[in-house]
């Protein structure tokens, strides 16, 4: 199996160009995920599996990007719950 070094489990052709960690199109970004995750699982060679470590590895990144996504918009969704409050309370004075 042909390998990149970027990813040890990627083949060369389903290689995603380099993209920011976390973006406004994280549901795209999950998508291409599990689809580049299903096809490496697909096409590997079965003589010689992936390595089950860098398997877990990638899961885990994936999380921790979907993780860090989810804070982001809690803490948007934080701000701009103060900024109501703090309008609403600049008004009452």
């Amino acid at each position: 199996m042909t390998t990149t070094a970027t990813s040890s489990l990627l083949p060369t052709s389903a290689t995603p160009t380099p993209q920011p960690a976390v973006t406004d199109k994280l549901g795209a970004d999950k998508g291409t995920f599990l689809k580049l995750l299903v096809a490496q699982l697909r096409f590997q060679n079965p003589l010689e599996p992936a390595d089950g470590t860098q398997f877990v590895t990638q899961l885990a990144q994936f999380s921790q990007l979907e993780q860090s996504a989810q804070m982001r918009d809690d803490l948007a969704a934080i701000r701009a719950a103060l900024t109501t409050a703090a309008q609403a309370t600049a008004k009452e004075v």
